[in-house]
Parts: C-alpha cells; structure tokens; sequence
C-alpha cells in the first residue's frame, strides 16, 4: 500500500516485503530470538529487519502506530479462531445428531423442578441443546461481523498525514469495512466483548448439559454411563466412577465468565482513545478460546461414548407417576373441566401410592372411584409409549415430531458445513 501511494518506492517494498518473508520462515521454523527490551512482537520485527536489510527497514512503521498495528492483529487472530470455534461447534452438534440416532425410542422423565414430570424422547432432551448451540453458532457469526472490521491506518488516535489507501489495505487483508473513526478504531474493545459474551452463554450450554450428565450418571438416577475414557475411579473407593470430564467443563464456566467481567470493569471508565489497560484484552481473551476450543472437543467424543440405561428409566417413569397429565387430559377430553380433571387425577394418584400400585396398574373398576368417564381405553391412554406419542403438536416430544426435528437439525448442521467449507479469511 505505501508502494501504490507513492510513500515509499517499489524496490523499498519489495526489499521490505522480501526481508518480511524471511522472518516469518524464522519464526516458524524457531529461529528468531525474541528480545524482552524491545517491549513487543513489532519491534522485535523491525529490529531483525532492519539487520537484514538496512535502513530501509524503518520505513517498515511509516503511517503506522504499534495502537492500530495491536488492534490489527487481534482482529485478524480472532478471525481465525471464529472460524475454528464455528466448526467445533459443528462437530458437537453432529455428535448430538448421531446420539439421538443411537437411541430413538429411548424414553426417560422430563422434569420441573428436578421432579419428574412428563415422559419424554431422550433424543428430544439432546435436541434441545442443538438447538441452543445453534443459536450459539449465530452469535458467534455476529461476532464475525463485529471482527471483521480493520483498523489500520488509524495510527495512534488521529489518522496520518499521508495519503494512504485503506479500503486497498483492508482488501488485501480480506475485511469486509474500514473503521469510520480512527478514534474508536484504536480503542474499540467491543468485538472481544461480544465474543466473551458468546463463550459465556455458550459455556452455561454446556454447564447445564454436564449437570444432567453429572445426575444420569449418579447411583440415584442410573440413567446414563460414561466411557472410561471421561471418568476417573477414586484414589480411595474402588466402586466409584467419576465423571470428572463434565465436571471440569461444569467448573470451566466460571472461568470464562470471569474473563468477560474483567474487561467489562476495564473498559468501562477508559477515556479514548488508546490506554495501557487495553492490553488486558488479551490474556483472558486467549484463555477463554482455548477454554472453549477444548470443551467444545471433548464433548464431542464424550456424547459419542455416552450410554443409557433404557430399563431404568422406563422405571422411574412407571413409578413416579408421569402419565399422570395424560390422566387428567382424557377426563378433559371427555367434557369435563380441566380442574376438575385434576382434582380426579390427584385422588388416583394418592389411591395409587396407598395401594402401592403405578396408574397403569389399577383396574377400570378401580379408575371408576375417581371419575365414571374412565373407559376400558384409558389403560392403553395411560401407556408411557402413548403419553410420549400423543404429544404430537409442533416441537413436542412425540416420535414423529422428534423426527422432523432431528430432519430440521441436519439441515441446519448442513447448511453451516457447507458454509465453513467454503471460508475464505473474509467470507465466514
């Protein structure tokens, strides 16, 4: 760019360029010695140039300030992370589809409260965090658009005074918009901030997935086994079997969330433009991706080693009385009064557990006690199977919603491959 607008000479930026290309080779090959008194990575680089090539070198920083250079290349490092979180989310996505797959009719409690409530689709109770890590993934989109903003050309707060071209610079480096104000450009934090906030709703998605885990695993509800692979036995109990995996990522919120309360009490009483504090940005920044990079790893191949106890939750089922709702709801769909329905459905219950016997269980001489509308068909009204599959309105648990919606997931996962597949620098 300093070539085509005349600043510098064309056999100055191609020494420049040539001398440039010979230190990224340096770099990456472990090579280049960094030195602490140069205070940072650009200085370090145009000493080392410099070296190389001569006084040409100092040419390197002209039109530039180490402010807008800074904010450059945490824009362009968070563009590429973006992109390799978007496709972690992919992944984790399909290995939901693939669980769900794995077990189709499996049906386990739902719950409020943490008490059991309705019977479910144990593959409608995964879609639902498909469908939170979707919107995750369009969050993460809109901080795409929010980094793909350059702001060199800025230099330290004002602009400069020569005539640079930066839409021909932010092209070259593939963004999609320049900084209209070369203020804001070197001090707008608000892109790190979003992804932050991101990661932190993303990580309660996941913390709240481990927490189910962490119960299916447990003595008490037996629904689920890890593989050994994300447990770890106890150094004293040798019947024990830890689910240390979840737990960690369970604890790993925390940690995400406190790096976006840091900056959030950085940023907030920062005069423009730019601060020293500002460099605060970047240790919980890079903490945070690759707190959320191995989370987002490692449930993958934890749902993929997943398995569920079946039995046992038919089980809890029979026994916690959550065909109840389905009781009430053919008394209502014989004409009688929701409430009353209820009040009905509440003496069976508590006739139930006084003779020790699920709903399924009672006779229709025994369901004529709390209402004559009861017919020989209730028995078959009242069947887990049936509970599930009569909750056949949109999004609900039956098996052919579950169906169209496990068919809409894969669209969804398609469509967001098929967009990754194709990304260029610039084009998310």
């Amino acid at each position: 760019m300093l070539s085509k607008c005349g600043i510098i000479s064309v056999e100055d930026a191609e020494l420049i360029i040539k001398g440039l290309n010979k230190i990224l080779s340096d770099i990456e090959n472990g090579n280049f010695e960094f030195d602490p008194a140069l205070e940072d990575i650009h200085m370090n680089i145009e000493k080392r140039l410099t070296e190389q090539i001569g006084p040409v070198g100092g040419k390197l920083h002209t039109a530039r300030s180490r402010n807008d250079q800074v904010a450059l290349d945490t824009h362009l490092y968070l563009r590429e992370e973006i992109a390799i979180i978007a496709r972690l989310i992919c992944d984790l996505e399909k290995a939901i589809i693939e669980t769900c797959e794995k077990f189709p009719a499996a049906i386990m409690p739902g719950y409020t409260h943490l008490q059991r409530a309705q019977p479910i689709l144990f593959s409608h109770h995964l879609l639902a965090y498909f469908f939170m890590l979707e919107r995750d993934f369009r969050r993460l989109y809109g901080v795409w658009q929010s980094s793909d903003i350059m702001p060199l050309g800025a230099g330290a707060l004002a602009g400069t005074t020569f005539p640079i071209d930066r839409q021909f610079v932010a092209d070259e480096l593939k963004f999609s918009r320049v900084y209209e104000n070369s203020l804001d450009a070197v001090s707008d934090r608000d892109y790190i901030l979003e992804f932050l906030s991101f990661a932190s709703i993303l990580m309660t998605h996941l913390s709240r997935l481990s927490e189910e885990i962490i119960l299916w695993c447990s003595s008490e509800f037996s629904f689920a086994e890890l593989d050994d692979a994300h447990c770890t036995g106890s150094s004293m109990m040798p019947q024990k079997k830890n689910p240390d995996v979840s737990e960690l990522v369970r604890g790993k919120s925390g940690r995400v969330f406190g790096n976006l309360m840091a900056l959030l009490t950085v940023i907030k009483g920062l005069p423009l433009a730019y601060n020293k504090d500002l460099q605060e940005d970047k240790e919980g920044l890079f903490d945070t991706i690759d707190t959320v990079k191995t989370c987002l790893k490692v449930y993958s191949s934890l749902l993929r080693g997943l398995k569920i106890n079946r039995e046992h939750m038919l089980n809890a089922l029979e026994s916690g009385f959550a065909n109840a709702t389905d009781m009430a709801d053919y008394l209502v769909k014989k004409g009688l009064p929701f409430r009353e329905a209820h009040e009905a459905t509440g003496k069976g219950v508590a006739y139930a557990l006084k003779t020790k016997k699920t709903l399924s269980e009672l006779t229709l001489e025994e369901f004529h006690k709390f209402s004559p509308l009861f017919e020989s068909d209730i028995l078959e009204e009242i069947k887990i199977e049936s509970c599930v599959n009569n909750r056949n309105s949109f999004g609900g648990t039956s098996g052919e919603q579950v169906k169209l919606a496990l068919a809409m997931a894969k669209k969804i996962m398609d469509d967001q491959y098929s967009r990754l597949r194709t990304y260029d620098v610039g084009d998310f």
